[in-house]
């Protein structure tokens, strides 16, 4: 068994993994290359097939392959592959196996251990749940580092210049913002925020919807086969990249389909203002996410000395444009966007196996973590007022505690909280656990209670709540309230995949206990997410609607009434839907 700690980027589109070798970071290459597509699928023999030849059988059998798995992870949402049903977490295990694959190969020796990096922007559960894509895999996980601060350590690396440096990470299914403060060789995230559901993906989206509108209205083409359209996507994607260099694509694919008993061959030109225009309401939402980092970071687009581009999307000229604009500069992209993640993964790797190098890691957390408390909201008294402990933004690991009072005389038992947000009012956030700590002490009101929140530097919080009179306590873990897989459940998958690739099982580490939730509520929290995400921006219409429809998923949960919360759950996706579109 070697030591040696490996660094993966487990990405939407493309996946990569990395060592620190030799002094130097040394991105491993498989038989076509560095870049491993994020894509798994099952041939015509019944055997698993991983990467490039998963990605080219796509565009002939869509039902047998599996891609953009990445945006599934924690959501409870499975993926159908030839008639098999997987977690998103057992697809992207096979991803990361052939990773280490790959690795082993190349360095001679068995890899057990690895830093995976995550968007910035994840939440607990979707960390949780890459965790467990690796020890599905058969590997120690020994740290999750976001991404936007693994680029910035192959940048800096070895820099002891002060400065401060936005870093702008879009990539096939998520993108990431971070203000970071480079002084005296320390690396430190000062802000950061994103979306976990935007990318080059949805570039390619807007591209496929322009070849399909083009199919209606030209030839009166709606009835497009699945493989047809998988077609369409993989040219659709082409394209994109072709206009990140030059000024028009010709979308051409030779028997797309039959039309009136004779194949069609499609074949149609699209220019890189045409393309502009089609993803420049997507480009915008980044670039507000820019702003809004820069104002949590108390800065202006002049306090910014350098930009980093990181993630294969940022090759897009729109994107580039707007950034020089905004910032008076160009930014920097000298290291391959599709690799530096990676590089920067090795990195920390190295640094945690105690190799000399010449940066240091402080990474914060992009949410506030609290409870609810009793108090007043705009002059109104009410038990759902929102009390933020460990907030937005702060250097990781941490632990912080505050102090809460019991309510009434010889309160018995308290029921503590836990929401992710930034609302005054708790119930506008995500509830991300709960517990009751009971038998306590009687006595007066006022009896106090300390509350205790520790985040490390995975992104795990664990929450604890003491009283102090007596010392008896009561604490959870949040990622065994969200994570939909335990120990039995990780030890299945694994069997699956040792099954299902031929091999044997590969010693690793056992995650986490966990608790399994059924998929009802799965289902709610990953709508209730979304559409607490659409609040900033909806209208005083929509915001209203949404607000009661989030409370009517809520109370149907908290109440077990299933066939309310069916039908709660299922006006809450119309609406979202309706927005989205």
């Amino acid at each position: 068994m070697s030591d040696v700690i490996v660094g993966i980027d487990l990405g939407t589109t493309n996946s990569e993994i990395a060592v620190w070798k030799d002094n130097e970071v040394r991105i491993i290459e498989g038989e076509n290359g560095p870049i491993l597509p994020s894509c798994v699928g099952i041939d015509s023999d019944g055997n698993v097939i991983i990467g490039e030849p998963a990605r080219n059988q796509y565009i002939a059998y869509p039902e047998r392959t599996v891609r953009s798995v990445k945006r599934l992870m924690g959501s409870g949402t499975n993926v159908t592959m030839n008639g098999m049903e997987f977690t998103p977490q057992e697809i992207s295990a096979m991803i990361i196996g052939e990773l280490k694959r790959m690795a082993e190969r190349e360095l001679g020796h068995s890899i057990e251990k690895a830093v995976i990096t995550v968007p910035a922007f994840f939440s607990d559960v979707q960390r949780q749940a890459t965790r467990e894509a690796g020890e599905i895999a058969g590997l120690q996980v020994v740290k999750m580092i976001n991404e936007p601060t693994a680029a910035t350590l192959v940048y800096e690396i070895g820099t002891e210049e002060n400065r401060k440096v936005l870093v702008y990470d879009l990539g096939g299914g998520t993108f990431d913002v971070s203000v970071v403060n480079m002084e005296a060789g320390v690396v430190e995230v000062v802000a950061s925020h994103g979306n976990n559901a935007l990318g080059g993906d949805d570039f390619d989206q807007r591209i496929s919807g322009f070849i399909t509108d083009y199919l209606m209205e030209e030839h009166g083409i709606t009835d497009i086969p699945e493989n047809a359209m998988a077609r369409i996507m993989r040219a659709a994607e082409d394209a994109k990249k072709a206009l990140s260099s030059q000024p028009f694509a010709t979308v051409r694919e030779e028997y797309l389909l039959e039309k009136d008993g004779v194949p069609f061959h499609l074949e149609l030109e699209l220019s890189r203002e045409d393309y502009h225009r089609m993803i420049e309401p997507l480009v915008d939402e980044t670039m507000e996410a820019v702003h809004f980092v820069l104002k949590d970071a108390g800065m202006v687009a002049s306090d910014i000395d350098e930009i980093l581009l990181v993630g294969g999307s940022t090759r897009t000229v729109l994107v580039q444009q707007r950034l020089e604009d905004m910032f008076s500069m160009q930014p920097r992209s000298e290291v391959n966007p599709d690799l530096c993640v990676a590089a920067g993964a090795a990195i920390q790797a190295a640094m945690i196996s105690g190799d000399r190098v010449h940066a240091v890691l402080v990474d914060v957390t992009p949410y506030t973590f609290g409870t609810a408390a009793i108090g007043e909201i705009d002059g109104l008294p009410t038990p759902d007022m929102f009390v933020p402990i460990i907030r937005r933004n702060t250097p990781i690991p941490v632990t912080k505690s505050e102090v809460f009072f019991t309510a009434v005389p010889n309160q018995e038992a308290v029921e503590v909280r836990v929401y992710q947000g930034e609302n005054r009012n708790a119930i506008e956030n995500l509830e991300v656990g709960r517990f009751r700590i009971e038998g306590l002490r009687k006595g007066p009101e006022g009896q106090e209670i300390i509350a205790k929140f520790s985040l490390d530097a995975n992104g795990m919080l664990e929450v604890a709540a003491i009283e102090k009179a007596t010392g008896l306590e009561k604490h959870i873990t949040i990622e065994n309230v969200l994570s939909g897989s335990g120990n039995d459940n990780i030890t299945q998958a694994r069997e699956r995949m040792r099954d299902l690739l031929g091999q044997e099982e590969s010693s690793s580490q056992q995650g986490p206990q966990g608790a399994q939730t059924d998929h009802a509520a799965r289902k709610a929290e990953e709508l209730v997410e979304k559409a607490r995400a659409m609040l900033d921006t909806a209208g005083d219409d929509d915001r209203e609607d949404l607000v009661d429809m989030i409370d009517a998923v809520t109370t149907a949960l908290e109440s077990g009434d299933e066939a309310a919360l069916d039908a709660a759950l299922e006006e809450l996706s119309d609406l979202i839907f309706y927005l989205e579109s």
